[in-house]
C-alpha cells in the first residue's frame, strides 16, 4: 500500500512538471507572438469549395499597415493527408476536415509576426494563415459526393475560392506577395506556386517559400516503397491528378506529381526551399513509418535524435543524401533560395525560435528570416546546404513526448515538448 502511494506521488509530481513545461512553453509563445480572429469564406459554399465535410475554408488575416499595405504573405497550414474513405473520415470532424473544428484565434509568430524585432521584412505586410481542412494539400476535387459519408473531396477548389476571397479585400492591388506554407501547405506552395502566380496581379512580384514541404520518394527502412504508395492513393482518392502539374503529369504517374522532385524543375515562379535535411516528419514517417519497424527499433530514435543508434544515424545520413539528390532539381538559379540545415527538425519558418531569435538556428552567420529576406527582396541570392549532423550547434533539435512514458499528458504527433 505504502509503495502505491509513493507511485501515486512521483506520478503526480511528474504530471507537475509536464504541466509547468507546456505553461511556461505557452507563456513564452504569448510574449512573441499575436493572436488572430478566424475568417470563414461563407461565399465558398455555394461554389461547392469546402472543407471534408461541406463547411467553408477559413483563414485568418492580420491586416499590413504603412509600406506593407500592399504586400500580401498568405501561408498555407499543414496537417498530413488523408489517403483513402476511412482516414478521411477519421479528419472530418476534426480541425483538418472541417471549420466548425477550428478554433477561432491562433497565435501568429515567425514569419507571421507583426513585430518588427522578430519579422522585420514581413511584420507590417497582410499577413494569412489558411486553414487546412481538405487533407490533400489543396489538390482535389471530385464532383460527387458519397451520401453515406459526405466527404467532399474540393481542396483545389478551395484554394482559389480562398485567394479569390483576399483579391477582393485588396490582394487585387499587391505590389508584392508570398504563397509559403509549412509541411503539407509547404507541399501546397509547391504544388500551387505558378497558379498563385496567374492569379495575382501581373504587375505584383510574386514568390513562394515552401517549409518543411520537399518530401522525398524514397524507400523505408524494410525497403518497401511506403510514401510513393500512399501519395498514389492520396492523389486517387481526391481525384487531384487534374490540378497536377501539366509538365508533370504528362509524363508520369499522376502519383508521383505529388512529390516536389518531380514538378520543381518546371516551375516558373521564384521558389525558396526550406527545409531539414533530417526532416523528423519525413524521418518518421517515409524512412521509418511504424509499418516497416514492428518491433519498435526507431521509436526512441524518432523520439529524440541523441537516442540513434550508430546504425541508424548512418541510415539517416544516407537519407539526407537521397534527400540532396532530390533536391538537385531545384537548380541554381538565383531565383531560386535554398536553406537546408542540418536540424532533426520540421516547420521552422512558423516558430520564432527557429525563425529568428538571438539563439536561432544559422548558416554562414544567416538566419532563417535573413536569408529568406535577402532573397525575396534580390538583396543577395541565397542557396546553402548545412554540413552533416552533428556539425551545426545551432540546431534546434525536436525531442517529442513519449505517450509510453508520460500517459498523463498528451502531446499532438509534431509538437515538441522541448527542444534539445
Amino acid at each position: 500500500m505504502a509503495f502505491f502511494h509513493f507511485s501515486s506521488k512521483m506520478a503526480d509530481a511528474r504530471l507537475r512538471t509536464w504541466l509547468w513545461v507546456v505553461l511556461s512553453i505557452q507563456i513564452l509563445l504569448k510574449s512573441e507572438a499575436t493572436n488572430v480572429s478566424i475568417t470563414y469564406v461563407q461565399n465558398a459554399v455555394a461554389k461547392g469549395a469546402v472543407c471534408l465535410d461541406g463547411s467553408p475554408p477559413a483563414y485568418h488575416f492580420n491586416k499590413g499597415l504603412g509600406t506593407g499595405a500592399n504586400n500580401w504573405l498568405v501561408q498555407f497550414e499543414g496537417g498530413g493527408w488523408c489517403n483513402n474513405v476511412t482516414t478521411c473520415l477519421a479528419r472530418r470532424d476534426t480541425r483538418l476536415g472541417s471549420s466548425k473544428e477550428m478554433v477561432k484565434e491562433v497565435a501568429f509568430s515567425g514569419i507571421l509576426s507583426n513585430n518588427h524585432s522578430f519579422n522585420p521584412d514581413f511584420y507590417n505586410w497582410n499577413r494569412i494563415k489558411v486553414r487546412y481542412c481538405d487533407g490533400a494539400s489543396f489538390t482535389g476535387d471530385v464532383e460527387a459526393v458519397d451520401p453515406a459519408t459526405k466527404l467532399h473531396f474540393r481542396g483545389a477548389r478551395a484554394f482559389v475560392a480562398i485567394i479569390e476571397d483576399l483579391l477582393s479585400k485588396g490582394m487585387s492591388d499587391a505590389e508584392n506577395a508570398i504563397l509559403s506554407g509549412c509541411s503539407a501547405g509547404g507541399l501546397t506552395s509547391i504544388l500551387h506556386c505558378d497558379r498563385f502566380r496567374a492569379l495575382m496581379p501581373t504587375s505584383a512580384t510574386v514568390k513562394c517559400v515552401a517549409d518543411a514541404g520537399y518530401f522525398i520518394n524514397a524507400k523505408d527502412i524494410s525497403g518497401a516503397q511506403h510514401i510513393e504508395t500512399f501519395y498514389s492513393e492520396v492523389v486517387a482518392t481526391h481525384g487531384s491528378a487534374k490540378n497536377l502539374p501539366t509538365s508533370c503529369t504528362s509524363r508520369l504517374r499522376p502519383g508521383l506529381c505529388f512529390f516536389p522532385q518531380n514538378v520543381v524543375k518546371q516551375i516558373q515562379t521564384p521558389l525558396f526551399i526550406l527545409n531539414a535535411a533530417y526532416d523528423a516528419w519525413q524521418i518518421k514517417n517515409i524512412l521509418a513509418p511504424g509499418v516497416a519497424d514492428p518491433h519498435g527499433t526507431w521509436h526512441s530514435c524518432k523520439l529524440d535524435i541523441n537516442n540513434c543508434s550508430l546504425d541508424q544515424l548512418q541510415i539517416m545520413q544516407d537519407f539526407r543524401q537521397q534527400f540532396l539528390d532530390a533536391l538537385s532539381r531545384v537548380g541554381t538559379s538565383p531565383s531560386r533560395g535554398i536553406f537546408i540545415d542540418s536540424c532533426y527538425a520540421h516547420c521552422q519558418s512558423e516558430m520564432q525560435e527557429t525563425w529568428l531569435r538571438d539563439d536561432s538556428p544559422v548558416l554562414i552567420e544567416t538566419s532563417i528570416a535573413k536569408a529568406v529576406g535577402d532573397w525575396y527582396y534580390d538583396r543577395r541570392p541565397f542557396q546553402k546546404i548545412d554540413c552533416a549532423y552533428p556539425c551545426n550547434p545551432t540546431c534546434h533539435n525536436m525531442v517529442f513526448d513519449d505517450p509510453k512514458e508520460h500517459p498523463e499528458v498528451s502531446f499532438p504527433l509534431l509538437k515538441p515538448s522541448i527542444y534539445s
